[in-house]
């Protein structure tokens, strides 16, 4: 029994560490600063604003909530342990496998310590060459992310969708809402390749596929990034996409180029033409942000000499369906037979042996 109860106290030990790690009492005091301010009369006078402070309560509270569930669960083991009855033997056992499993649940939390990987996601996949297949791809990924996020309880909202010609998608823009959606899926930014059977081909032949999958975190409010208007095209047209018969009759979608970049937003699924544009300009925003920090990575990188890695639009990821079944991840190396499991969307093990493999190179 002595020797549960010093593995209890090392328990509690690395539990105190991630507490001050994760800097749950910085938290705690911004939790209650944001409940003071709900408390305020005038607090809902301005709806955007207080959502986003409801928002980011829950999000700290999530984050709280886990250390103190996990401290609750190491002191009910100790009074377990100290009632010294070798009759409890296998309930202790049972109690000891849950809680190491939530302390690797938390210590993986420590692989989130980017500027906005609490934030949410706004995911874009894009066809490649290839037509018909290549749009096909595209709605299989979009399931699989679909299936994942549901998973998570993380919630969905496209904000841009165009169809294949004869079926599939050929781009789509979504938002992903959720706790740590951006950290999680900037894991996914890349080129991904398909080979399968194409049930669009008569003669039954082998098809290669590729579709590219961008995310930028939706934090466009919080960006220092100053957008010259001279610099916009900002073009209006008839939305073609879900929304009703409101969207569908009047030029509500807009596509905003930024022409010294090249990129071009496009946001036709909001309600109105002002909606479409606020989400057009949160996205160019928030990829504006990013390549300024790319440069800022390529700048530090050849000043120390070191090897530059392919990430950016580079092959990521292959899900082979024939002649075989596999998945594999070329960054990590990390694979699985279970590439239907994967396309129905469990892709959490390619997610963290990714991040864990940066936490690794850094």
């Amino acid at each position: 029994m002595e020797e549960i109860l010093e593995h209890i106290k090392e328990l509690e030990e690395e539990v105190a560490q991630l507490r001050t790690k994760l800097e749950v009492p910085v938290k705690i005091k911004r939790i209650e600063e944001l409940q003071t301010m709900m408390s305020d009369a005038s607090f809902w006078h301005d709806q955007a604003e207080a959502g986003k402070v409801v928002d980011e309560i829950k999000k700290l509270k999530a984050e709280v909530d886990d250390i103190e569930e996990i401290t609750l669960m190491v002191d009910e083991l100790n009074e377990l342990a100290q009632l010294d009855d070798e009759s409890l033997a296998d309930d202790i056992s049972t109690e000891f496998s849950k809680v190491n499993a939530k302390l690797k649940e938390l210590h993986r939390a420590l692989l989130f310590s980017g500027r906005f990987d609490s934030s949410d996601a706004i995911v874009e996949l894009n066809s490649g060459a290839g037509g018909t297949e290549s749009c096909d791809w595209v709605q299989m990924l979009y399931r699989m992310y679909t299936r994942w996020s549901e998973n998570k309880k993380f919630s969905i909202r496209v904000l841009n969708e165009v169809k294949g010609d004869e079926a599939g998608i050929k781009n789509i823009t979504f938002m992903v809402t959720g706790l740590r959606a951006y950290g999680l899926l900037k894991c996914e930014v890349g080129v991904h390749r398909l080979v399968r059977i194409s049930p669009f081909d008569s003669n039954k032949r082998r098809h290669t596929s590729f579709a590219s999958v961008d995310v930028v975190p939706d934090v466009a409010d919080e960006l220092e990034i100053k957008v010259n208007p001279d610099d916009l095209k900002i073009d209006t047209y008839r939305s073609s996409g879900a929304g009703g018969q409101h969207v569908n009759t009047t030029d509500s979608a807009v596509r905003i180029t930024h022409i010294p970049t090249g990129i071009v937003v496009t946001c036709q699924n909001e309600r109105s033409q002002h909606q479409n544009r606020l989400s057009a300009m949160k996205i160019l925003t928030a990829k504006l942000y990013r390549i300024e920090e790319e440069k800022q990575k390529a700048q530090m990188q050849s000043l120390s000499g070191s090897k530059q890695r392919i990430e950016w639009g580079s092959q990521i990821r292959s899900y082979v369906l024939h002649p075989y079944l596999m998945v594999k991840d070329h960054r990590t190396g990390h694979e699985v037979p279970t590439a239907k499991d994967v396309l129905d969307g469990n892709i959490d093990s390619f997610i963290y042996a990714y991040l864990e493999s940066m936490i690794g190179n850094n």
